[in-house]
């Protein structure tokens, strides 16, 4: 962007430190003045603090439930739970790219009138593209229980096929309260998802004193099932009914537009961490797919909250930029990305001085020996979460296109780098391929970015000048 687009160098601000005339603050980078700020600020950090009650929340179920898999099961069945569980985050990146991505830029703008109609639609597209995974996943569980894959990895993914549906619902219904900026009510549900699932494991350990990756599985299904049925009865009673529902057709049309770019980069940001555990598996067997997948649960706290400021504030970001044009593409770049990276950091400093206490704690001991690549994760994850900004900007700009290219690029990188680097070096190979990955993506959407906003600021002024003649 041009200088002369940005905002003055001297503007008022929230308090800070004066040097030669000028004002630093956390107003001044997010160029918003003091008055502004102090009125934003606490509506948004009340809204900011239930997504990410609401995501911790929820994660915080699955994250407890990942470290006791790890701490009572074998190596080896844990192993077939992170291979599972790859294939799970696979197919999220079809719903996502196609139902939810879509959904929060839509439904916050052109659907943001009919949101009863549009839910329905949604749901109709929810209930095939479920059916469609169930059939899927069985054959996979049928064929590698014909291959003689005796390690738990066919009951994990008939697990997949029951928790899928379910858990993706969930993640449909919990957005509808995005669209309107009102995360409390999902909060809540995730809440009771929790209560379920808890309850759940507590009583299966309690009569068993063991898991396996099918009863996880199955758990995780049940809490999404019983949180979706509690909000489709609230948003039934609160939805209003419009007159101009939008058809089926046109709400696929509209989404397959944007979600056939969006679908091509989650497949492909999907790459990087969870191809790997197959990878792995098949070069230095299931027990290596465990240790990568206990080294990552570290990272996930961090993922997870970056998704639920990437939720909250992706229809934010569609209608700034909806009103602003490309004068607000840096500054919403600035804000994204700052949100992203900032607690990031010091989550990694406080967990790296404490690592040796945060194994013993976690794992009761165990994989210990791949406790000294966590300062590896640590990097993947800061650059992971620095991606977050761009990426947020980008798809409200309603470029997924560009999220494609750039993580197309750094993941067939990784790849080809990754699998010799695994095949010789297990792990470390896998997690410095990871760390190349999340840093080569986010230099590249910035990059195509940058390129964007500038062909955009060029054009607007053309157009303009053409509506004024008319």
């Amino acid at each position: 962007m041009t200088r002369s687009r940005q905002q003055p160098a001297i503007a008022p601000t929230a308090e800070g430190v004066t040097d030669s005339g000028r004002r630093f603050s956390l107003g001044r980078i997010l160029d918003i003045d003091r008055a502004s700020f102090q009125r934003k600020l606490i509506p948004w950090a009340m809204k900011g603090g239930l997504a990410l009650l609401d995501q911790g929340v929820f994660a915080g179920s699955n994250f407890v439930m990942n470290i006791l898999l790890a701490r009572w099961m074998p190596a080896e069945q844990y192993g077939a739970y992170a291979v599972a569980f790859a294939v799970f985050l696979f197919l999220v990146n079809f719903h996502q790219a196609l139902l939810l991505e879509p959904m929060l830029v839509f439904g916050s703008s052109v659907y943001r009138n009919s949101l009863r109609g549009y839910m329905k639609a949604l749901l109709l597209a929810h209930s095939a593209m479920s059916a469609a995974m169930v059939v899927g996943l069985c054959i996979a569980a049928a064929v590698a229980l014909k291959f003689g894959q005796a390690n738990g990895l066919p009951s994990a993914l008939v697990g997949v096929a029951v928790v899928a549906p379910t858990i993706l619902l969930f993640w449909l219904t919990k957005r509808v309260f995005y669209l309107k900026l009102s995360p409390a009510p999902s909060a809540a549900a995730a809440i009771l998802y929790c209560v379920l699932t808890m309850g759940g494991l507590a009583l299966v350990y309690h009569h068993s004193h063991q898991l396996s990756p099918l009863a996880a599985f199955l758990l995780m299904g049940f809490g999404g099932l019983g949180a979706s049925l509690v909000l489709l009865v609230y948003l039934k009673q609160r939805l209003p009914r419009s007159p101009d529902a939008p058809s089926v057709g046109e709400i696929w049309r509209r989404h397959w537009r944007y979600g056939r770019w969006a679908l091509g980069a989650n497949a492909m940001m999907w790459i990087p961490i969870n191809a790997f555990y197959p990878i792995l598996s098949k070069f230095s067997g299931m027990a290596q797919a465990g240790e990568l997948k206990a080294l990552m649960n570290f990272a996930v706290p961090m993922i997870q909250a970056c998704a639920a400021v990437h939720t909250l504030l992706l229809p934010y970001a569609a209608r700034v930029l909806e009103q602003r044009g490309s004068d607000g593409v840096s500054i919403i770049l600035r804000r994204m990305t700052l949100l992203c990276v900032a607690g990031t950091v010091p989550y990694w400093i406080v967990l790296l001085l404490f690592r040796g206490t945060a194994f013993q704690m976690l794992y009761a001991g165990r994989y210990i020996e791949v406790a000294y690549l966590l300062p590896v994760v640590a990097l993947a994850s800061v650059a992971g979460s620095a991606f977050f900004g761009p990426s947020i900007v980008l798809r409200a700009l309603e470029a997924p296109r560009s999220i494609f290219a750039a993580v197309s690029i750094s993941s067939a990188i990784s790849l080809a780098l990754g699998i010799p680097l695994t095949r010789a070096w297990g792990v470390g190979g896998a997690v410095w391929s990871i760390v190349l990955s999340e840093t080569l993506a986010f230099v590249a959407a910035l990059v195509l970015l940058r390129r964007k906003a500038r062909r955009s600021s060029e054009t607007e002024p053309a157009i303009l000048a053409m509506s004024t003649s008319e």
